[in-house]
């Protein structure tokens, strides 16, 4: 099966582990996977600050480039959902509508579609100790993908994973709402952090970069002494 990878901005730029992670998870998996160097930013910033028509440009770049691909899988729920967005925002065109639709048909978060196209639940890795979960917001109430990470977990050797308390709950990073909204953002994650450390949990686990920069700098900001990783990372370990 081939597979192309978006990679998403913030792994191509802070987290360059994950992608190695997810490229080497979905090779062990028997995929063949390729890398659009022409892959640019999704442009859900500038869509979410209102800017619909200037987002426009890269969007039409990410259309074209993924136009070849037979599946688009990402290790980020919330910029995935972002490709389902694209047909709003060309319902009205007749050339690119199509072309934004078929894009959106075929993207996949990373553990979706691990579970629901590869169909498996167990990846064979491996992992000692306790862990819990953050369910970013954009991956689970969006783009509507919340059992299969867990499912992929609950299979890890090792892994004893813990239910975190309030686990709906936001993290406060938002893209631009953690720099317009700060002290409101900082007040969120801080109440992030007190649900991961009720767990008691050796592992903060998550499927989005953004939600894990936010709590992980906040978790070694205050000397909390967890491990915060993503899901792709865990997968990939064995």
């Amino acid at each position: 099966m081939k597979v192309t990878l978006f990679a998403t901005c913030l792994v191509d730029l802070f987290q360059g582990n994950v992608g190695k992670a997810t490229v080497e998870l979905l090779e062990k998996l028997g995929c063949e996977v390729d890398f659009p160097e022409g892959q640019i930013c999704c442009g859900q910033p500038a869509y979410n600050s209102g800017y619909v028509e200037e987002t426009k440009k890269a969007m039409k770049k990410m259309i074209t480039t993924f136009e070849h691909a037979e599946y688009v899988v990402s290790p980020s729920g919330s910029c995935a959902y972002m490709f389902t967005e694209y047909p709003h925002v060309f319902k009205d065109d007749a050339v690119w509508h199509p072309k934004a639709q078929a894009l959106a048909d075929k993207t996949y978060e990373l553990t979706d579609f691990i579970v629901n196209v590869l169909n498996i639940v167990d990846v064979g890795a491996k992992l000692d100790g306790t862990a819990t979960y953050h369910s970013s917001c954009h991956m689970t109430r969006l783009l509507g993908v919340k059992n299969p990470p867990l499912q992929l977990l609950q299979a890890v050797e090792g892994l004893t994973y813990i239910e975190m308390p309030d686990k709906d709950r936001c993290c406060g990073f938002g893209g631009t709402f953690s720099v317009k909204m700060g002290d409101i953002s900082g007040q969120m994650v801080d109440e992030k952090v007190c649900t991961v450390e009720e767990t008691s949990a050796d592992y903060l686990i998550g499927a989005d970069a953004g939600c894990l920069i936010n709590i992980g700098g906040r978790i070694t900001r205050e000397g909390k002494p967890i491990k915060v990783m993503h899901i792709a990372e865990v997968l990939n370990n064995s």
